[in-house]
Parts: C-alpha cells; structure tokens; sequence
C-alpha cells in the first residue's frame, strides 16, 4: 500500500468507550462557520450539483469505517484532485467510527456527510459509485441494494458471503447494467492477465496443477484475528448491533463477534474468504478457471482453540474440468498455514514448461533443461487506489474491470466448497444444474 493508516480504530475503542473530541478540525470548522456542532446535513442531490457541477466528477459513498475501510479512504483521500473524485458520505453502525472517519477526511479536505443507516446514502442520486466494507455478511445486501438505486460498486472481497447470494448480485449486475469491481485488489497486477495470454498461446503445454500459498505466523498466545478483547466488554452505547447483526441470526451482544468476527460462520469464512480468495483469484484468471467439479478443504483447530469456529490452519484443494486450449483437467492447491510463514513457490504447471510467480512478474521454466524461456515484467500491482482507478475508467469510459463480478462468483464458489468440505469432512462435487456443492 502507498499510503498511511492512521490508527487502528478497533484497538482505540477497545482501550477506551470515549470519543475523543479534542483538537478535531472538523468540529474547529463547525465553529467557525457557525454550522451545528452535530454535522452537516445530508445535502440534496440539487444543492450538491449546484455546488460541485464538475460533469466528470465521481462522487462516492463509503459504508463500513472498520479496518480495510481505512485503507480505502486512505487511498481515496489521496487521490482527490488527481483522480476529480470527492468522497461525500461515510456511513457506518457504530456512530464514533463514522465520525472518527469524518474527522479524517476533513483534515484531508474532503466534506462526507457522516449517517448510521446506510438507506441515506443508498437514496442519493448525487452519488456516484458506492464502497461496501463491511463484514462479510453484509455484502451481498448492500450490493444488492447499491445496483438497484442505479449505483455503480467497489464490493469488497469476498464478493458475498454464500454462493447463492454471489449468482443474485452478478444477475442484478447484469441487469442494471451498472460497474462492480469486487476487491481482489491484485487483479490490478497485470502479471495473471499477461500469464493467461501466455498459457493461452501454448507456452506451457497443457496446464495439469497450479499451486499457490497465504501464509502468516501468528503469536503463540494470539491467534488469527484474535484481539484480546474481553469477552465482557460491554456494546457502546452508539453501536447498533441489531443493524451489524442484519441478515445473520439474531442473537445478545458479544463483544468477540464484534471485534473479530472472522472467527464466526455467522460472519466470515475465515482464511479461506479472508485471505484464499485473494491467492484463488490470481489462479482463476492466470488459468481462465471458472466452476470446480470437486472441493476439499482440510486443517483444523490446531493451535488456537479459543471458541473459533473456523479453522486456525488450511489447505483447500479444487479439481477443475477440461477448459479448452488450456487444460485437460487440473487441481489448484492453495496452503494457510496461520502458526508458520514458510511459503511455498507460486506455480502454474503445463506439461512443456512451468510459469514461475516472481515479486517482479512471472518467468517460464522449460520442462527438463530448466531454462528460462520467457520473463514478463508487472505493471500495476495489488493496489487499493489502482483498483478504484480501474473502476473510475469503467464509469467513465467503459474500460475493462480488473476484477468483475463473474471472476468474484468463481472465487466464492471454489472458496465455499472448501469450507463446506471442512465442515462436513468429505469431498464436494459442484452440481451445475443447480448451481451448488453436494
């Protein structure tokens, strides 16, 4: 990333349930103009065009100021003149989030209205694109919604929760007809598009297995995602649990769910949706991949048993049919391990040669000789503010996204069938007829 978070808002508000109202320039602002120490108004989509009337300005809404959300506005905020965008709205369920993203943006010059129900930002027609950063559960609604107000949407990753939820967003994508980039932000590297038209022309022979890793070493006393947050932290006052809850089930405060909710089904899958999605992309579009025939998903609760419901280390394996001109049939394997940073090589295997990931690009390995036959050095790179640029060209001028929604579905099949298999501890066929793992 080339810009600076600037804190870690979960931490601050586990330390302490206060706002800080000190020293902000927003409110300094306020005073000064006279205007209501509570906010700005919503302005209405006539007055906000008066004001701005740039025709090509993008303006956008931002729901969720949790922690990737700050790694968007971050990025937004530093493209605001360079890229003519403006962010005009941050909407999140906990008040002091939104107001502490407010807060920030007004330091960077920047004037978003703040709401805590995301329907206010949905019903504006002075916003252009919507981002949804929300947990995981959220993003199919929220999508949903967004499309059908005529939105266009940077979906964070995964695209959806389930994989019934990722065929009704790519539909009302289709039928709206508006842009949805989904947040595999490495589809902004051109090393996997560069490599599958290198596979495409037969560089590599038949492609047979591609194996790929996500890897980190947590602290003994501290699992994925863990937090330390004391189970009996009480819900702040300005926190609309019901509203996160949503579409999931229904069920009393818990500050674990909150905080780190990667560890619940209810919420997340976990490695496989958090970090797989991100490797399994880059293969699927390298590859051309779409719907797998098999899934398994083994690890387990190794290291961190502490009420997780998701595993603390994975491997997910995905069978892939014959895809014609690439392959005759291949396993992709991706490993998690979370207690041990040890990767492995990122490959792509043909019967001819071997396509090498490197940090710079991709190499091909000849088969036997062990030559390197051809390099491709990378543009772009796995970039948050490459990918709202690629999303801005496609509003602006129909440009290609880097990652649409038919290559988000994909992912979330092939992740969720791992998932499931973990779950039921059996191998998953995909039924095509209709449309999920048995």
């Amino acid at each position: 990333m080339q810009f600076r978070l600037r804190g870690h808002v979960q931490l601050d508000e586990m330390k302490s349930n206060m706002a800080d109202e000190k020293g902000c320039s927003r409110r300094r602002f306020l005073k000064t103009a006279g205007v209501a120490a509570a906010g700005l108004p919503f302005l209405s989509a006539h007055r906000y065009r008066r004001v701005w009337g740039a025709n090509d300005r993008l303006r956008i809404g931002l729901i969720g100021c949790g922690g990737i959300a700050q790694a968007h506005l971050g990025a937004l905020l530093g493209m605001q003149e360079e890229a003519n965008i403006e962010i005009v709205a941050v909407c999140d369920v906990y008040e002091r989030r939104a107001r502490r993203f407010q807060d920030w943006a007004w330091q960077e010059g920047a004037r978003p209205d703040v709401t805590t129900d995301h329907e206010r930002i949905l019903e504006r027609s002075d916003i252009d694109y919507i981002v949804v950063a929300t947990p995981e559960h959220w993003h199919a609604q929220l999508t949903l919604d967004a499309l059908d107000a005529g939105h266009h949407v940077y979906c964070e990753k995964p695209l959806t929760h389930t994989v019934e939820e990722s065929f009704a967003v790519v539909d009302k994508a289709r039928s709206t007809g508006r842009k949805l980039q989904v947040g595999v932000q490495g589809m902004s590297d051109d090393s996997y598009s560069s490599a599958h038209e290198a596979i495409r022309a037969g560089k590599l022979g038949p492609v047979i297995e591609a194996q790929i890793d996500y890897v980190r070493n947590h602290p003994e006393d501290q699992g994925p995602w863990r937090t330390r947050v004391d189970d009996d932290l009480p819900k702040p006052a300005d926190l609309n649990w019901q509203r996160w809850l949503g579409p999931a089930p229904d069920r009393p405060w818990s500050a674990p769910r909150y905080y780190e909710w990667r560890n619940y089904r209810d919420y997340s899958g976990g490695i496989a949706s958090d970090l797989f999605i991100h490797r399994l992309t880059r293969l699927l579009k390298a590859c051309g991949l779409t719907y797998p025939e098999h899934a398994v998903g083994m690890g387990g609760i190794y290291l961190w048993d502490d009420g997780r419901e998701l595993p603390d280390n994975m491997e997910m394996l995905l069978e892939y049919p014959a895809h014609e001109g690439i392959t005759p049939g291949m396993t992709v394997h991706v490993l998690g391990t979370m207690g041990n940073d040890q990767g492995i090589d990122h490959l792509i295997r043909g019967q001819d040669a071997t396509l090498h990931f490197t940090s710079d690009g991709w190499e091909i390995i000849e088969q036997g000789s062990g030559a390197v036959i051809e390099r491709h050095e990378k543009t772009g790179g796995e970039d948050i503010a490459l990918h709202h640029q690629n999303l801005h060209a496609a509003i602006r001028s129909d440009a290609p996204l880097h990652c649409p929604p038919e290559l988000g579905l994909y992912g979330v099949v092939g992740i969720t069938g791992a998932n499931q298999s973990w779950v039921q501890e059996e191998m998953l066929t995909w039924d095509e007829d209709r449309k999920q793992w048995t």
